[in-house]
């Protein structure tokens, strides 16, 4: 496994090690000890969330905060996402600002979300389904969330607006501005 820094404090991408011959490929997709080793950060996750989307499906940006606050250890089990981290922490340096990367199952690459953070995605193939461990258990009365599109953040997508798909909700959040987080 090895860990790589991102442009933001405490947000990493993991890349495992793969072990690949005639037969196909192994890989440890987590390892706890080697984790918090390589990041000194917890990587004791309680809860796995599995979704499925459609292209143009545009997911976030969400969090949970306080007590109830979650990191997450997101990846594409199939098509490819862009996934972005917002960091949302105030006391950051890094505050305001936005990573993405690409998430497909042949570049196994995984995100390290710390808590704190915003996170979103959107769905770039015909179908994706995504993966995210959090090591926190879900607390709908602690959600955070900035819009999508915010001109403050001004996250690129990587999809063009007039096909972006988002839920009802996703499409009533609040601005950057008003700080939901």
């Amino acid at each position: 496994m090895k860990i790589k820094s991102t442009p933001l404090k405490d947000c990493y991408i993991i890349e495992p090690t793969v072990f690949e011959d005639e037969r196909g490929y192994f890989y440890e997709k987590f390892n706890e000890q080697k984790f918090e080793e390589l990041t000194g950060m917890n990587g004791h996750f309680v809860q796995d969330n599995i979704s499925k989307s459609s292209y143009g499906v545009l997911r976030g940006v969400h969090l949970q905060k306080g007590e109830h606050a979650q990191a997450k250890l997101v990846s594409c089990l199939e098509g490819k996402v862009f996934d972005v981290a917002v960091d949302l922490r105030e006391d950051s340096p890094t505050f305001g600002q936005w990573f993405g990367v690409e998430l497909t199952p042949e570049n196994k690459l995984q995100l390290y979300v710390p808590r704190g953070f915003g996170h979103g995605f959107s769905v770039l193939s015909e179908t994706a389904i995504f993966s995210y461990k959090c090591d926190n258990f879900y607390h709908k009365e602690s959600e955070g969330s900035v819009i999508w599109n915010d001109k403050d953040l001004n996250i690129d997508w990587k999809l063009p607006a007039d096909k972006v798909l988002l839920s009802e909700k996703d499409s009533q959040l609040p601005t950057f501005a008003e700080k939901n987080f």
